[in-house]
């Protein structure tokens, strides 16, 4: 192949003078803090996060082969642990471990390069068509035709083989990109394969059937519980007819995966891979929580913009997760 031709077949990467956050995404040009995070973090900070890797090591073992002994002996102590958030470097392992990925994984030798090599899609046009809408600002999917673009397609256009009832949907690419970011092609098909249908919590292949059947119901029942729990507000959500429909359908759809800062839905998938569907529900509540006293004096304009922005302060996972964790759903 000629030279530049290969060249001319590729969109650059980020220019050299963009920084990146220590997550793979560009920073902002005005950004003085990464998703929010402090600019620089204190000795006391790096010795805590050692402590906690060196538990997290001590529980799973090599690879991993401790792990299931460890939950059936310590499952409060491991609940405690998930929810304070999972090391960054052990992030793609323990999501394989705790997600039942990885024994999919082992009894399926050999299919997922089937379905990549020698089956076809009815939905690779669109997969491709939407592949450049995926987390657009991160470097590792940036170049058109990269090995992120390329990896992100096998995976969705895999998928939409082995599940042909569901296919292919958008806001399935949010959740194989994030797991694409801490695990090889294979590992996160599997985990989705493990996460749609139900490999150890409820199946949510619902979310992206024809319909979108469960992201109504579960919906519907976020309406109820935000009724329950903060019943000023869902007042107020009834008289300028806001419904959740309006707000929250990418929050279960790619569970805050999309337009929520990094740093808090790592945290947020952390407790969903081991506990299940239900801190989708806790951190929306948590969300209205946080900002309830705003919320119900906005008309239904503002409100809605505010339920589609909600500021800095209300996305740290150190503050939102305690508040989510607060509530029984």
């Amino acid at each position: 192949m000629d030279k530049k031709k290969a060249i001319d077949d590729t969109e650059p990467g980020p220019a050299p003078s963009r920084a990146v956050d220590r997550f793979g995404f560009i920073k902002p040009e005005q950004s003085g803090s990464p998703d929010g995070l402090p600019k620089g973090r204190s000795i006391h900070d790096r010795e805590r996060e050692e402590r906690s890797i060196r538990k997290w090591r001590k529980m799973i073992g090599v690879g991993g082969n401790d792990w299931k002994h460890y939950v059936r002996r310590n499952p409060h102590v491991v609940k405690r642990r998930i929810r304070k958030g999972i090391p960054d470097c052990l992030r793609g392992l323990v999501w394989q471990l705790i997600s039942g990925s990885r024994d999919l994984l082992l009894m399926n030798p050999g299919v997922y390069e089937t379905l990549v090599i020698y089956e076809t899609s009815a939905s690779e046009l669109e997969i491709i068509r939407d592949i450049s809408r995926t987390f657009p600002s991160h470097i590792f999917f940036q170049q058109r035709h990269g090995p992120g673009q390329r990896s992100l397609y096998n995976i969705l256009k895999a998928y939409s083989v082995y599940d042909r009832d569901v296919g292919y949907v958008q806001g399935m690419g949010f959740l194989a990109g994030l797991l694409l970011l801490y695990m090889s092609e294979e590992d996160a098909f599997w985990l989705l394969v493990a996460l749609l249908k139900g490999a150890v919590h409820a199946p949510m292949e619902g979310l992206y059937q024809p319909g979108l059947p469960l992201v109504q119901q579960y919906l519907s029942q976020f309406e109820k519980l935000v009724m329950e729990h903060m019943p000023k507000l869902g007042q107020h959500f009834v008289e300028e007819m806001i419904n959740p429909s309006m707000y929250a359908s990418q929050w279960f759809i790619t569970v805050f995966s999309y337009s929520f800062p990094f740093h808090l839905t790592l945290r947020v998938w952390d407790v969903f891979l081991y506990e299940g569907i239900k801190v989708v529900f806790q951190v929306g509540l948590a969300l209205l929580r946080f900002c309830h006293d705003d919320l119900v004096k906005l008309p239904f304009e503002k409100l809605l913009h505010a339920l589609r922005n909600f500021p800095e302060e209300a996305t740290d996972p150190d503050v939102l997760l305690p508040i989510a964790f607060t509530f029984k759903t």
